[in-house]
């Protein structure tokens, strides 16, 4: 598959990764010697789609945290292939927990807690099947299990995610994105929630805008083969991996019966569902969520194999 070599050029704090033939940009924060976590965004999202916040607050909970842009997506490789409707997925989500496993390695940590949220969460979810003793513990937000009839989505949810903003000036591009946020994010809590979707906007947007990586990674997530449920269920035979499944009630883009599948198929996994959260992490929640990784993360071992 050809490809554009190396990340974007960058004066931000991170380095550029070698990882599986890709090349990632990441940032490893928090307590260096700390147990590692490892952070993995969603669909088009950039790594500071990790609130700040909730990253440091991992920190000061003892944890080394790496967090990192996707292939396609920041400043990490852009992959050279057509993003036509009709064009093949020239990757799927396998691919990129292999890209994930591959920055773990090259930071040298054999074990991680592993954390995703939304696309992150199916990647997350590869990663605990695929490269099962690299994880030490899962936790699959707003995500789903790829079975069909779980996991959907509204109509004005997935118009908003796959439209595009009528011209590239930053004004309204930022405008764009916001509204993308508005529309699957929170509705309860939207009106305490703007100012920073509209921050997240324009910081996505000056960092790196780059519409064609979406494309390419929704492929990635449509493609055809990715039941994990069986997966899933069979980390009882292999290695069983602690998990914690979270989930919003108000999630209009993967519905919460992806959350309660994902849920069911992981044997003696925990499910924190959130009445008020949508396809976002509302500040209000955090504290409610770091609690619940944290618990999730110190739950190891009669199950240990």
């Amino acid at each position: 598959m050809p490809e554009v070599s190396g990340c974007e050029p960058s004066n931000e704090a991170g380095a550029c990764a070698p990882s599986n033939g890709m090349h990632l940009w990441y940032r490893d924060e928090g307590n260096s010697d700390g147990e590692p976590m490892l952070l993995i965004m969603g669909l088009s999202s950039q790594l500071i789609a990790w609130p700040d916040d909730f990253v440091a607050a991992l920190g000061e909970a003892g944890y080394r945290v790496i967090r990192f842009d996707n292939r396609d997506c920041g400043l990490s490789l852009k992959v050279d292939a057509p993003d036509g409707l009709f064009d093949p997925a020239p990757y799927k989500l396998a691919d990129m927990a292999n890209d994930a496993a591959g920055l773990l390695d090259h930071l040298g940590i054999q074990e991680a807690h592993v954390v995703g949220a939304s696309m992150g969460g199916m990647i997350a979810q590869y990663v605990a099947i695929n490269h099962n003793q690299k994880v030490r513990s899962l936790c699959s937000i707003m995500s789903t299990t790829g079975a069909l009839g779980v996991g959907g989505w509204t109509d004005e949810a997935f118009a908003a995610v796959t439209s595009r903003p009528p011209n590239t000036e930053r004004d309204t591009v930022i405008e764009h994105i916001t509204w993308v946020y508005r529309v699957i994010g929170s509705q309860t809590l939207a009106k305490e929630e703007e100012v920073s979707r509209k921050k997240l906007a324009t910081a996505s947007y000056d960092r790196m805008f780059w519409p064609k990586g979406g494309n390419l990674q929704v492929k990635a997530i449509v493609a055809p083969g990715q039941n994990r449920t069986a997966q899933l269920e069979a980390l009882k035979d292999s290695r069983w991996v602690p998990t914690l499944v979270i989930h919003g009630a108000e999630d209009s883009l993967i519905n919460i019966s992806g959350g309660v599948a994902t849920h069911n198929a992981v044997p003696d996994s925990e499910f924190l569902r959130i009445e008020t959260m949508g396809h976002d992490l509302p500040k209000r929640h955090h504290q409610a969520i770091l609690a619940a990784i944290h618990a999730n993360a110190g739950r190891l071992a009669p199950h240990r194999v």
